[in-house]
């Protein structure tokens, strides 16, 4: 097994665990170890290409990188992505010096 061979094995589950969002007790083994399969099974292929799994292993590390990134500029320059529109509405009154009005619920007809 080359050196290259295991970096971009090691690189792949760093980017993975750094990108989870779940506490590291309750993360899922199923991604790791399927991980582990893809590698183990290239490696017993006689005549398996390493450089390609390697190439293909950093550009899947690119993208997990790629996927954290975007998702912190937006949480940086867009506040209100995650929000629902009442959120969003509320937040948006707040920013212009407004307090939206409490809604009130539909009073019934006591006939």
């Amino acid at each position: 097994m080359s050196v290259q061979y295991r970096a971009a094995y090691r690189s792949i589950l760093r980017e993975l665990a750094k990108s989870s969002i779940a506490p590291r007790n309750t993360r899922s083994r199923d991604i790791p170890q399927s991980i582990r399969v893809v590698f183990e099974a290239h490696r017993a292929q006689p005549g398996a290409d390493d450089a390609k799994l390697v190439r293909d292993i950093g550009n899947a590390v690119t993208f997990v990188r790629s996927q954290k990134l975007h998702k912190e500029l937006l949480d940086r320059y867009n506040p209100m992505h995650d929000m629902t529109p009442q959120e969003r509405t509320r937040a948006t009154a707040r920013r212009v010096g407004l307090d939206m009005p409490i809604e009130g619920k539909p009073e019934e007809d006591d006939k």
